[in-house]
């Protein structure tokens, strides 16, 4: 039975997920039909499944274009990529992978401000060129002790707080509503968060409204001596700003694993010593990745065995 259920992968995936997908389905791989026309026009019947992904979703289009279509299993936290007003309106399931992700994006976030702090990228240049020979590294900024600002306190903004603890740092953060039952400071507003803090950390959903949460008053209001950590989506930030505070001197550092027009980054960041550019790798490990990519097979299964699905969105 499973065989004979089409599932269209939108997004490149790790192998192991691609090859169980094309183990267990009949698997269409959407960037094998060029003309998309044709594929939909030969094997819209048969696609039950959508996979997508943090870079690919499934736009109004796509689901008008696959009436069979009953659920978007997403190999990613952020759902940003997926018409979900359009899946309520047909009834379509999503899901996609949480908490299996939550540890390794909160210590990749904790290692991206160690690096923009420590200058710990510049630090393996400076050895690698030989210029420890002529003279030691410039002193560079502490982080424990600092005040952390984190937008959005959801799974992996809570699990970053919980680090920073470590590093005895006080934690602040801005939400859409203030949590009830957080120890932390809550701001009402973004700029005010930014103006309280040393380092602020991007950790929301992106959504209409959160679209360049960051702009050029809350990058103002962080300030020449502050940071901006982005491990959320590059849209959270307007770009823009950020690139032409970093050159006037208007912000500290940054530390990106995301961009707003991925994999394109602005070339103004790469000659910058107080920016850590990271490939969009936040839950980017073996182990991470397998446990996600068992989510995405376990909620396929489980709606085609008619059972609860394991994470679900919709």
């Amino acid at each position: 039975m499973a065989g004979s259920i089409g599932v269209l992968l939108v997004a490149q995936v790790m192998p192991y997920l691609e090859q169980q997908l094309n183990t267990r389905y009949q698997l269409f791989r959407i960037w094998d039909y060029p003309q998309q026309t044709h594929l939909f026009a030969n094997h819209a019947a048969t696609i039950r499944a959508v996979v997508a992904g943090s870079n690919a979703g499934a736009d109004a289009e796509l689901i008008d274009a696959l009436p069979k279509l009953e659920i978007i299993s997403t190999f990613s936290v952020g759902m940003d990529k997926i018409d979900l007003e359009k899946c309520k309106e047909k009834g379509i399931r999503v899901c996609n992978t949480p908490d299996v992700l939550t540890d390794e994006v909160a210590d990749l976030t904790i290692g991206l401000i160690l690096a923009v702090l420590r200058r710990i990228c510049d630090c393996d240049r400076f050895v690698r060129s030989g210029n420890w020979k002529l003279g030691d590294y410039k002193l560079t900024t502490k982080f424990s002790g600092k005040t952390v600002g984190i937008i959005g306190l959801g799974r992996i903004g809570s699990a970053v707080a919980k680090r920073a603890e470590g590093f005895n740092c006080s934690i602040s953060y801005y939400s859409r509503t203030e949590k009830r039952d957080s120890k932390y400071k809550y701001y009402p507003s973004v700029v005010e968060l930014a103006s309280n803090c040393h380092i602020l950390v991007v950790a929301c959903p992106l959504t209409d409204e959160t679209h360049h949460i960051v702009n050029r008053e809350v990058i103002n209001a962080l300030g020449p001596k502050g940071v901006l950590i982005n491990i959320g989506r590059g849209k959270h930030v307007d770009e823009l700003e950020l690139v032409s505070a970093l050159l006037e001197g208007r912000l500290g550092g940054a530390g990106l694993d995301v961009f707003e027009n991925e994999p394109h980054v602005p070339k103004e960041l790469f000659g910058l010593e107080n920016v850590v550019l990271l490939p969009h790798i936040g839950s980017a490990t073996i182990e991470t990745r397998t446990a996600m990519a068992d989510l995405v097979l376990g909620n396929l299964e489980a709606h085609f065995l008619g059972k609860p699905l394991l994470t679900p969105w919709i």
